[in-house]
């Protein structure tokens, strides 16, 4: 019973709930992604580049066939040109990231420069004062 207690106690913590919530939505912000570079950014790159598929590029190592008792036996490949379309995707979806949070930072720090433009205080009759015994000392 030791055990339901600790994980019970485990389960319902605060860190791990914020953590199951942050996977939740770095799922769906994942498919939000993955749906701006596949059906509105890959399309006019694609369109700039020809009309290139990459995901067709590959290297035949043996090409298909089939045996004497008709069963095909696939060919094997190398499929370089879904590795760059990966790699691309993977750029694209960096880039995006990188552009939202420089846009969330640049709203935090205009948000934080607005208090900091408050006048400083007037210094205080004590802060006054050893301010003059600070300059009576240096003169002597």
């Amino acid at each position: 019973m030791k055990i339901l207690q600790e994980f019970k106690d485990f389960a319902v913590k605060g860190n791990v709930i914020d953590m199951a919530v942050g996977i939740i939505i770095g799922g769906a912000f994942g498919k939000i992604v993955s749906s701006l570079v596949n059906d509105i950014i890959m399309p006019p790159i694609g369109m700039l580049l020809g009309g290139i598929n990459f995901d067709g590029l590959k290297y035949v190592l043996k090409s298909a066939t089939v045996d004497a008792a008709g069963v095909a036996v696939p060919e094997v490949s190398i499929n370089y040109g879904s590795f760059i379309q990966v790699t691309v995707d993977f750029l694209i979806i960096a880039l995006c990231i990188f552009f939202f949070i420089k846009m969330i930072n640049n709203l935090k720090k205009t948000k934080e420069e607005k208090p900091a433009a408050t006048p400083p205080a007037e210094p205080t009759k004590e802060e006054v004062l050893l301010t003059e015994i600070r300059d009576i000392l240096k003169n002597k």
